[in-house]
């Protein structure tokens, strides 16, 4: 996880077509660096899982839609996104 002064980037490792959209732990990149795992209830079809990552995340972490912007990621399963860094507290351990 990156930090700014507001903002925060955070890798997350997403599995689309799940039961439910729901978090699934954590794990480290091959450098090391923290990863949430996350299981998405969308297909990987026509941007419906990034959609689903962002509605998920905000409602997940009591923050607006819009205040979560994918950065990298877009058509792969290891995404980042940018969010507010006060929300980073209310992720899962």
């Amino acid at each position: 996880m990156a930090a700014s002064k507001d903002r925060s980037q955070l890798a997350v490792r997403v599995t689309p077509n799940a039961k439910k959209s729901e978090f699934a732990g954590w794990t480290a990149d091959e450098k090391g660096r923290p990863v949430l795992l996350v299981k998405l209830h969308a297909p990987p079809v026509d941007g419906k899982a990034n959609t689903e990552l962002i509605r998920f995340l905000a409602e997940a972490l009591d923050c607006p839609k819009g205040q979560i912007t994918l950065i990298r990621g877009t058509s792969s399963r290891q995404k980042t996104v940018e969010l507010p860094a006060a929300v980073l507290e209310r992720l899962p351990k």
